[in-house]
């Protein structure tokens, strides 16, 4: 009887709306020194983005920098899903990224996005490849809103924490 009443419970909690993508969602990664120096790095492009405007991007495309080494670089879209800077894949550059989905189905781009635009600034998590494979692995990104010569954006960077 007590196992009944605990499942009866258990679902009724479940179906209480937003509950159970609470309980189990992880908005965030794990607590990690990666994670605190991604977020620092997009806080202080974020800054020279909202000072200098689009005359930043130059440094941000200078290899064995801070803001480009390893697998670490910042990217800089507009609210409308153009991507305005990125020196990770530059063929991304000049294209609209509205729509894409990872290998779940996540619409990781518009999630940053409405990141951006509703929190002003926070993670989103999502699958990729990590450079060199073809086997998705779970990726966090942190992104902040930006005004890039008076236009709204997001500046962003990410890490694979695994």
């Amino acid at each position: 009887m007590k196992i009944k009443a605990f499942s009866l419970g258990l679902l009724l909690f479940a179906s209480l709306p937003g509950s159970a993508s609470f309980a189990f969602a992880q908005s965030s990664p794990p607590p990690s020194e990666q994670a605190k120096q991604v977020e620092a790095l997009v806080n202080k492009a974020a800054a020279l983005i909202d000072g200098k405007g689009r005359a930043a991007f130059p440094e941000f495309r200078v290899k064995d920098s801070e803001w480009l080494h390893g697998d670490t670089y910042v990217f800089v879209y507009d609210l409308e899903s153009n991507v305005l800077l990125n020196p990770g894949i530059p063929a991304r550059e000049g294209t609209k990224v509205t729509g894409l989905k990872d290998v779940n189905g996540k619409l990781f781009h518009d999630a940053m996005i409405q990141t951006a635009e509703t929190r002003g600034a926070g993670w989103v998590d999502y699958m990729s490849p990590k450079p060199g494979q073809t086997q998705p692995s779970r990726k966090w990104t942190y992104v902040k809103a930006v005004k890039i010569d008076g236009v709204p954006g997001l500046v962003g960077s990410g890490f694979y924490p695994e």
